[in-house]
């Protein structure tokens, strides 16, 4: 396909693609080669020894690469201290959302058969290792003894959807799986507040799309997540810990506090997280490399 193409620039996405592509395009001579890192696996994902071989191959491929964007500066740091590239290499360019218009709230809990008047806390993402669900339940429980009309609403799937499900059984109708939802709308108007409890993020997307619904979150200090929430501005930002993010949570339930950060999040995601300035860093990065290249 690149040799029938024959582009001027090839922009690679993801490990795998990465890989392929950037070999595809180093063997067919394309001028420009671009490859962005949405977060790594340096931490979390795998044993030392296949960690120290993902380095290497990525190290490698960095040398083929005119770019590497990375989807915020935590990431970027993150791989240079692996000795992936070089500095002047990179390109930070956040992620951009649109999103749609936001049903009600009370239609979208009723949808989703959620309770009307009870504090509803949102989790959006696979139920994986790297995702900590266990922490999740974890905080979740310690939130119900200090606030105990707490709702959690789970949504999405993974490995360790079932493991989950047991780890919430005592908790009863307070965790409420709403399986994989194509309506994410819907779910962050029928939100309170938004939790991640990770081990390892890029930029969390979620957290974006949360903000722009107007829904404040907590999230662990992990990866580029505390480049999307402000800590004490637009949400909090705490320890990887079921204490911390429980803390969090019955912190940011009170009303007036949420209210408030939820219209920070909103405010600031309009602006520095939307797809019209996704796109215009884009071009303006292709429109230098096209430049500094001749073509």
């Amino acid at each position: 396909a690149i040799r029938d193409y024959r582009p001027d620039i090839v922009h690679t996405h993801t490990a795998k693609a990465g890989l392929l592509g950037r070999i595809a395009a180093a063997t067919c001579r394309v001028p420009v080669r671009v490859h962005t890192f949405h977060g790594h696996v340096l931490h979390g994902y795998f044993n030392r020894w296949v960690t120290r071989a993902v380095r290497i191959v990525e190290g490698l491929l960095a040398r083929q690469t005119s770019v590497l964007v990375t989807v915020g500066s935590q990431v970027r740091d993150d791989l240079i201290a692996a000795g992936i590239g070089r500095a002047d290499q990179y390109v930070v360019i956040p992620p951009g959302v649109a999103l749609g218009v936001l049903p009600d709230q009370v239609a979208a809990r009723r949808d989703l058969d959620l309770p009307i008047n009870q504090p509803v806390v949102l989790f959006v993402g696979r139920l994986t290792a790297i995702k900590r669900p266990d922490r999740l339940i974890e905080a979740m429980a310690l939130v119900l003894q200090r606030r105990p009309d707490v709702i959690l609403a789970i949504a999405g799937e993974g490995d360790l959807l079932e493991e989950t499900r047991v780890l919430a059984e005592p908790l009863g109708a307070s965790v409420r799986f709403l399986g994989w939802r194509r309506d994410v709308t819907c779910l962050y108007a029928a939100a309170d507040c938004m939790v991640l409890t990770s081990d390892n993020e890029g930029m969390p997307v979620t957290l974006i799309e949360a903000a722009m619904a107007g829904v404040p979150s907590v999230t662990t200090d992990v990866g580029s997540a505390r480049e999307v929430v402000l800590d004490g501005v637009t949400g909090l930002v705490v320890a990887p810990s079921a204490a911390a993010v429980a803390d969090g949570l019955v912190r940011l339930l009170d009303k007036d506090l949420r209210h408030g950060m939820g219209a920070a999040a909103r405010a600031r995601a309009e602006a520095e997280f939307c797809t019209r300035r996704l796109i215009a860093d884009h071009e303006a990065l292709y429109e230098r490399l096209l430049v500094s290249d001749g073509s």
